[in-house]
């Protein structure tokens, strides 16, 4: 039967509320009569002796209600009619727009139809269980607030639903005063998460991989193809390339981004406590453990485990490691139960673990384990052509770290950033543009006050072997370097830096254009040459033996690689002014 409704006024909240209701009886979804135990509660809730005057339906009342404003929508999944009708009552009340599902079919089709700001979901389904649909959920709507209800689970499941990202685990009967105050919170730690987001966006803080040089388009083509994998993976590259950004990647754009990604410093952790960190330890395992901890194998389950510094983990704890990613179970320290754990392993490192498992450092089975798909980042001085990019995302973060908004680069000071060393790569770089911002006099920073922060950190040469490559390889970049620097140096002009390094103005300009780099223009030729000289004119090149075909190399005329080699290159280009004064 359906609910009497002839005696509510036109337009009020509760005549929307039993149509709504009367739709649901019609389908087969609600008992007869519970919304009309509802209708009794409600009526203590709200005032009705403030409402108009009861008129049949389709009269008019004198006065229409004003138009609320719709609440966030909710999806709520039981198999019991009751418990539906009670629900959606009890959060139509409080503002809410409310749809209900009685299987997972029915919520599977509303949600693709429909946004919803979060979904009270039951374990038990009969045609499922709920924990899978929270699964679906987290996967395809991660911004979605999800909270469970049930009143026969188990901690386990309890613990399951927590892993995947619900925001709380309620118990039937469902209190209505504590249902409303968790998903008041859980919409609210939302809005503040896509606002965390928001604004690592604008200030430049983002976790996304920056760049559009071939080799991070080559690394992120290599990042969606192994995202979607279980395999281990192993991540190498210099300090500071960006390694834990890559594992984010990874976790981000697999099945697993619904459950968590943890991490784990393998360097920055005792000896002594490495095991508990991973696995756990049961209370009095030993002095200090006064109760249960979880480890970060457990707390990763279905999700990933990222281990950085993989290549500093003792070999004792190499073993159980090893064990671990074998029979995918583990024993908290201290304790007896095998509990099986699902979790992908991302490892980095900066090290040479071949050369490591040959020195025996490192387990080479340990190794085989981890090494099933490698990343290798590359480092910054392979990509140059990101250095602008990623140095305004970091002026950006910087300028309001520090409550400098207003602080720009100038052309001149990304060219010196573009042609200076970073040993530190892109967190080197990022350290600079902040200590740039901060010292700053002005709020306009220039060429000369970034080579004065650079100072003698960037020796030209420095840093730049590298296993595998090719002499000349090496020494195009080393000449690329030096010539860098002294054209920044001084000022992009040409024959200026020429005279500072001894060399003709014919000889630097042709090497310059070989290497791909420009000076300024000035008086005469193109680059500052005189005319005659861009077009090929180099007799005094040519008859001066110390630019002889063969010996011009500015790496091979460099003073310093016979007394100092790279502990004294900057002696390859030398100032004219210290000259001077000397």
């Amino acid at each position: 039967m359906l609910l009497p409704a002839w005696h509510l006024q036109d337009e009020s909240p509760l005549q929307a509320l039993v149509e709504s209701a009367n739709e649901d009886l019609r389908q087969g979804r609600l008992l007869e009569g519970a919304l009309e135990e509802q209708g009794g509660r409600l009526g203590q809730r709200e005032s009705i002796a403030e409402a108009r005057p009861w008129i049949p339906l389709g009269g008019r009342a004198s006065a229409r209600v004003p138009t609320k404003v719709p609440g966030p929508r909710i999806l709520v999944v039981d198999d019991e009619p009751n418990v539906l009708a009670t629900l959606k009552m009890a959060l139509s009340v409080e503002g809410y727009e409310v749809d209900v599902a009685g299987d997972l079919a029915l919520a599977r089709r509303r949600v693709q139809k429909e946004s919803y700001a979060a979904a009270l979901i039951d374990v038990g389904l009969p045609d499922g269980s709920g924990v899978q649909l929270l699964r679906e959920l987290r996967e395809h709507y991660p911004e979605l607030a999800c909270l469970m209800m049930s009143g026969q689970a188990t901690i386990s499941v309890a613990v399951e639903a927590t892993q995947l990202g619900a925001r709380d685990f309620l118990e039937k009967p469902v209190s209505t005063d504590r249902l409303l105050i968790s998903l008041k919170n859980s919409l609210a730690l939302s809005a503040l998460e896509q606002e965390a987001a928001l604004l690592r966006k604008e200030r430049g803080d983002s976790d996304e991989l920056v760049g559009t040089s071939p080799a991070m388009v080559e690394l992120r083509t290599l990042l969606s193809r192994a995202a979607p994998a279980s395999a281990s993976v192993l991540v190498t590259g210099e300090r500071g390339t960006g390694k834990e950004l890559a594992a984010r990647a990874l976790h981000q754009n697999s099945p697993r981004k619904a459950a968590a990604l943890e991490k784990l410093n393998c360097a920055a952790v005792p000896e002594n406590l490495i095991e508990s960190e991973l696995f756990g330890h049961e209370a009095g395992a030993f002095t200090g453990a006064s109760k249960r901890r979880i480890g970060k194998f457990e707390r990763a389950h279905r999700g990933s485990l990222f281990l950085d510094e993989v290549g500093d983990m003792p070999l004792a704890m190499q073993a159980k490691l090893l064990r671990v990613l074998q029979e995918r179970e583990l024993e908290r320290v201290g304790g007896s139960e095998l509990i099986r754990v699902d979790v992908r392993v991302i490892a980095a490192t900066n090290r040479d673990l071949v050369a490591d498992v040959r020195a025996g450092r490192f387990r080479a089975d340990l190794l085989d384990r981890l090494d099933v798909l490698r990343i290798k980042l590359p480092p910054l001085r392979q990509r140059r052509e990101d250095i602008p990019e990623l140095a305004q995302r970091f002026l950006l973060w910087a300028s309001q770290r520090n409550d400098r908004p207003k602080v720009e680069l100038t052309s001149g000071a990304l060219e010196v950033l573009v042609s200076a060393n970073y040993e530190g790569n892109v967190r080197e770089l990022r350290n600079l543009i902040e200590r740039l911002v901060i010292l700053s006099p002005t709020n306009r920073i220039d060429r000369g006050f970034a080579l004065s922060c650079l100072g003698s950190q960037h020796p030209a040469g420095a840093g730049l072997y590298r296993p595998g490559a090719t002499f000349r390889e090496l020494s195009e970049e080393a000449e690329a370097a030096i010539l860098r620097e002294a054209l920044a140096a001084n000022d992009g002009q040409m024959a200026k830096a020429a005279k500072s390094m001894g060399m003709e103005r014919s000889h630097l300009y042709k090497k310059a254009r070989a290497l791909g780099l420009r000076g300024h223009e000035r008086e005469g030729g193109p680059e500052g040459l005189p005319r005659g000289a861009a077009d090929g004119d180099d007799s005094k090149a040519d008859g001066d033996g110390s630019t002889a075909d063969g010996a011009e190399s500015i790496a091979d005329g460099a003073e310093s690689t016979d007394d100092g080699g790279a502990n004294e290159p900057a002696e390859a280009v030398r100032n004219p002014e210290n000259d001077a004064k000397g």
